[in-house]
């Protein structure tokens, strides 16, 4: 499969890019971060050495970027057999005292990237030729703040919100395309938001768990679709 993944230089995103290069598949990743980008590709191709690995730098927060990052993607002239929309960042707060902007700047990065990616890459994905019955598989990262409201989450919280009514929208669309949607929720994962947090106790999720979960979901029947992935830690959300 050609897997394209988003926000894939860290955490879950690269989480992902690693399980699907372990199990053979070609990867095509982006990332703001250019330097932490083409290190991870430089990892992944010195344990896959068989894997064929592409990746883009662009700040997907820029509707130009992620236009001319779709573009790159479509002129590789490949099947897009998987899309893991993943780039997303996380500013704490709250509505009624948080800055000025910081809606703005949750929406792009978390709602509008992936709105603007997919409806670059759909028409060829609706019109390329099913494989095993497919035309591809959309994820969509959104997260435990999508469903339930919490202190703290604010702007974050009301991206998230609105990408699952984005990824909702789109698997309704796309059933009759043969194009599988997938929303994904964590919960709390060990990533670079959590900063030092000391998880030696095991008190939260490990970014593996994700990525397994999304390759498992990637691997059933052409007639079987999960469409909501919900994971949290076993004891719980904190």
């Amino acid at each position: 499969m050609n897997v394209v993944i988003t926000g894939a230089s860290r955490g879950i995103g690269k989480a992902v890019a690693e399980v699907y290069a372990a199990n053979g598949h070609a990867l095509y990743l982006c990332s703001k971060n250019e330097v932490a980008l083409y290190k991870t590709m430089e990892e992944l191709l010195t344990k896959y050495p068989g894997v064929k690995i592409k990746a883009k730098a662009r700040d997907l927060s820029k509707q130009e970027e992620v236009e001319n990052f779709g573009q790159w993607i479509l002129d590789n002239s490949i099947n897009i057999d998987v899309l893991v929309n993943n780039a997303g960042n996380f500013l704490p707060g709250s509505v009624h005292n948080e800055e000025r902007g910081v809606l703005e700047e949750m929406m792009a990065v978390n709602l509008y990237s992936a709105y603007h990616l997919t409806r670059k890459l759909l028409p060829q994905m609706m019109k390329q030729s099913p494989v095993s019955g497919t035309r591809g598989h959309i994820f969509n990262m959104c997260s435990i703040a999508s469903l339930n409201a919490y202190a703290n989450g604010g702007a974050y919280s009301i991206s998230k919100f609105a990408l699952y009514g984005f990824s909702k929208n789109l698997r309704e669309e796309m059933k009759q395309h043969l194009i599988k949607v997938t929303s994904v929720f964590p919960g709390a994962v060990l990533t670079d938001s959590w900063g030092d947090y000391d998880n030696s106790d095991k008190r939260i999720m490990e970014a593996a768990d994700i990525a397994q979960m999304v390759f498992s979901c990637s691997q059933l029947s052409p007639q079987a679709c999960v469409e909501e992935l919900v994971i949290r830690p076993q004891l719980g959300d904190l």
